[in-house]
C-alpha cells in the first residue's frame, strides 16, 4: 500500500478500541454465510432456518444479562443501538417533558446524539465529573424536574476505564415515576458481570467487537414495555422496532462471543487486573506520567494516562513503529486535533490533555508481550518527553551553535 508504512506489528494493546474475532465465534457464523444464507423473514425452509437460528441468538444474549429474548433488538452496533435507544425515548416520551440528563464524559455516540436532539426542543442537562471521571449520584438526582424523561449514564469510560455507580444512579432515576435510564455498556460488556434487572436499567447497549465478536453487529436490550419511537423505516424486523434485513450470522456471531466471555469472565479479568499492574508501574515511573481515571473502580484491562510535555498522537506513532499498538483515547475520534472531551471534563487543562495514551490488554494478551511492553512503552513515553523539553528550552536549536 501506498504511504508509510509501520513495522509488523508485534504487540495489540489497543482492545478498547476493537478486538479479534475468536475463532469459535467465526466458525458459528460460516455457515450462515454459505448453506444457512437464508432471509430470515422468508416462508420457506431456508428461511426458517436463518429466523430460528437468529431466535435463537435473541435467547442466548438475554439469557446472559438476565434479560428475555423479546427485550434484545440486534442493530449494526453499539453507536446505532444507543441512537435508537435514545432518540427513540426521547420521542415517545415527549409529550410528557422534554429534558434529557447525561454526563460530560459520555461517548459520542451520546453526546452527539442527546445534541441532535436539542435542535428538535429538548433540554439537555450535562452533569460534571470528579477529577477520576465519577458521576456524583446527587448530582443526577438533583438534576431531575418533573419535566425529565430520560437519563443516560455509561457503565464505563472508553477513555480513562473508570466504572460509574450506576446501580445507584438507577435507583435516585426510578425514585421518580416514567424517568427512563439509558446505560452505554459498550466498553463495559466485555468485563463486568450485566444483570439487567440488578442494575436496574431500562435500555443498555452492547458492541459485538469489543468482546471478540464481528463488527457491524450490535444490541439494544429494552426493557419490555418501554416506549420508543422507531428510527428506521422499512420493515418490520426485530419486533417492529428496527426495520432491515436481519444480520444473522453477526448475531450468532455476538451471542457465541459473549457467551464465551461471560463465562471466561471471572479468570481473565484477574489475569488482565496483574498484567495491568505490571505494566503500570513501569509506565508510572518515567517522570511526568499520571493515571487518569479512578486508581480502583476502573476495568481491569485499561491503562489510562498522561505524560506531560508530550503530544499523545506523537507517542503512538514512535510505539507504533516500535512494534506496540496504542492509542491516545477514543478510537472514534483519534486524529482529531482536539483534546479528549473526558480529560477536558476531569479538569486536565489542554496542554496536560494533550499527552494522553491509552492502553489496553484483551484475552489474548500475552505475559510475554507485557514483558516486552514494559520495557518499550516507558523507553518511548521518556525519550519523547526528552525531546519535547529540549525544544522547549531551546526553540531555535541556539544550543548546538554555542
Amino acid at each position: 500500500m501506498p504511504g508509510v508504512q509501520s513495522a509488523a506489528m508485534a504487540i495489540y494493546l489497543d482492545h478498547a478500541a476493537t478486538t479479534p474475532l475468536r475463532r469459535e465465534a467465526l466458525d458459528a457464523m460460516l455457515p450462515f454465510f454459505t448453506e444457512d444464507f437464508g432471509n430470515a423473514s422468508s416462508a420457506h425452509g431456508f428461511g426458517r432456518r436463518a429466523r430460528a437460528a437468529l431466535d435463537e441468538a435473541h435467547q442466548r444474549l438475554a439469557a446472559r444479562i438476565g434479560a428475555e429474548a423479546r427485550e434484545i433488538v440486534f442493530t449494526s452496533g453499539g453507536t446505532e443501538a444507543l441512537n435508537l435507544g435514545l432518540k427513540g425515548a426521547a420521542w415517545a416520551g415527549k409529550a410528557r417533558g422534554h429534558r434529557i440528563v447525561t454526563s460530560s464524559v459520555e461517548h459520542h455516540a451520546v453526546g452527539h446524539t442527546v445534541r441532535y436532539l436539542e435542535k428538535f426542543g429538548f433540554e439537555v442537562v450535562e452533569l460534571p465529573v470528579d477529577r477520576y471521571g465519577r458521576v456524583d449520584p446527587d448530582h443526577v438526582e438533583s438534576a431531575i424536574t418533573d419535566k425529565t424523561i430520560l437519563v443516560s449514564i455509561m457503565l464505563a469510560n472508553n477513555e480513562v476505564g473508570t466504572i460509574q455507580p450506576i446501580a445507584d444512579i438507577a435507583r435516585r432515576v426510578h425514585a421518580h415515576r416514567g424517568v427512563l435510564f439509558a446505560v452505554d455498556a459498550v466498553q463495559a460488556g466485555p468485563h463486568i458481570d450485566l444483570d439487567v434487572e440488578a442494575l436496574d436499567v431500562d435500555l443498555l447497549a452492547l458492541s459485538a467487537h469489543k468482546f471478540e465478536g464481528p463488527k457491524g453487529v450490535g444490541a439494544l436490550y429494552l426493557r419490555h414495555g418501554t416506549h420508543i419511537v422507531v428510527q428506521q423505516q422499512g420493515g418490520s424486523q426485530e419486533r417492529h422496532r428496527r426495520g432491515g434485513t436481519e444480520n444473522v450470522a453477526g448475531a450468532v456471531g455476538m451471542a457465541t462471543a459473549y457467551e464465551l466471555a461471560c463465562a471466561e469472565r471471572a479468570e481473565t479479568g484477574k489475569r488482565l487486573r496483574r498484567l495491568r499492574e505490571r505494566l503500570q508501574k513501569a509506565v508510572l515511573a518515567v517522570d511526568g506520567t499520571e493515571l487518569t481515571g479512578h486508581p480502583r473502580e476502573r476495568l481491569p484491562n485499561h491503562l489510562s494516562l498522561i505524560a506531560r510535555d508530550t503530544d499523545g498522537n506523537a507517542v503512538t506513532m514512535s510505539l507504533d513503529l516500535a512494534g506496540i499498538a496504542a492509542s491516545v483515547g477514543s478510537a472514534c475520534t483519534s486524529g482529531s486535533t482536539e483534546v479528549s472531551h473526558v480529560l477536558t471534563a476531569m479538569g486536565y487543562p489542554d496542554e496536560e490533555a494533550r499527552g494522553a495514551l491509552r492502553l489496553s490488554l484483551g484475552r489474548t494478551t500475552t505475559d510475554a508481550e507485557i514483558d516486552e511492553a514494559i520495557v518499550t512503552v516507558p523507553r518511548v513515553v521518556a525519550s519523547m518527553r526528552t525531546g519535547q523539553v529540549a525544544v522547549a528550552a531551546d526553540p531555535l536549536g541556539q544550543g548546538a551553535l554555542a
